[in-house]
């Protein structure tokens, strides 16, 4: 009797203009412990070296190993759903996979195990912390360490805990997450978390980082570690572009609330009963009797402004 094959996985990157720091990737993905993945890549119109790179690394593993398509070109959010939601795309489990950043070679092996318990009989989504490091590739800290709560929907509502470059998913949370294309979204990674969530999924946030999430002037979407960042992500909440970008997300979730269980379809409601609400003290005692929270004190406090100001 042979033993059954490891589980396949699915590893989807969403490319542009990323020659720079690409091979180095592609070099940590070839080195995974875990080694029944292939790699399907999304290009959205590079013009650098990109291309000539993946090409090069489909000739060298067989294109069974790497499939290479056009994307969407419409942003990062679109190329990243549009390849998830391939009719051809088969696999156990799917690991979204930015250009630029390199890959523990456990990080496929230890996600895979922490998501085996649950089977494919409900949805499962693993994130989890990541070693921050320069241009040069030098590590110089970690991401916030964002389990002060456990994941939860009240808690997706407002913020996103896990970014999409350590994101690995079922196959039952795929069909969440493509449930909800083609939605106008602000962010696909926080539409994962908000979704499986929403419909009592599994969520699982790893403290120990597996991915080297690489910060420079290129990143469309980087890290908010520190209190430049944060202070200049509340001086946002201000302006009122963390209103525009939340509606984004509650109106993808409004289409799919017939999927979210009962008590987090009233959350939902909530919110954006307290959005509609032209009081700020009624909008203040409904944000504090709502439940909806972010994983820090500091955070929370400056969500409560944004609340009461009508800028959530």
């Amino acid at each position: 009797m042979t033993a059954a094959p490891p589980f396949q996985v699915a590893v989807l990157m969403a490319t542009y203009n990323g020659a720079e720091f690409l091979p180095r990737q592609l070099d940590s993905l070839a080195a995974q412990t875990h080694e029944n993945w292939r790699l399907w890549v999304s290009d959205d119109g590079s013009a650098d070296a990109t291309l000539d790179i993946l090409r090069r690394r489909r000739e060298a593993w067989g294109r069974d190993r790497l499939r290479l398509q056009r994307g969407p070109g419409r942003g990062f959010q679109a190329n990243f759903l549009t390849l998830t939601a391939r009719q051809d795309l088969n696999a156990d489990y799917f690991a979204w996979s930015d250009q630029d950043d390199i890959w523990l070679p456990e990080k496929l092996a230890r996600s895979l195990a922490r998501l085996a318990p649950y089977g494919q009989d409900e949805p499962a989504l693993y994130c989890g912390r990541t070693v921050l490091m320069d241009s040069q590739g030098r590590d110089y800290g970690f991401s916030p360490l964002l389990n002060r709560r456990p994941p939860a929907f009240l808690n997706a509502l407002l913020q996103n805990c896990g970014g999409g470059n350590t994101m690995v998913f079922n196959r039952p949370a795929r069909e969440l997450i493509i449930g909800g294309y083609p939605f106008d979204l602000c962010s696909h990674d926080w539409w994962a978390y908000q979704i499986v969530s929403g419909c009592g999924g599994r969520l699982i946030y790893d403290p120990e980082p597996l991915v080297r999430y690489r910060q420079h002037g290129k990143n469309l979407v980087g890290c908010n570690r520190g209190w430049r960042n944060r202070w200049n992500r509340l001086q946002r909440v201000l302006a009122g572009d963390w209103r525009r970008i939340v509606g984004l997300q509650l109106a993808a979730l409004q289409k799919a609330a017939w999927r979210l269980t009962p008590e987090n379809r009233r959350g939902l409601e909530n919110l954006l009963e307290l959005r509609r609400c032209p009081n700020p003290f009624r909008r203040l005692r409904r944000f504090l009797a709502g439940g909806f929270h972010r994983q820090f004190r500091a955070e929370q406090l400056a969500m409560g402004l944004a609340v009461f100001m009508g800028r959530v």
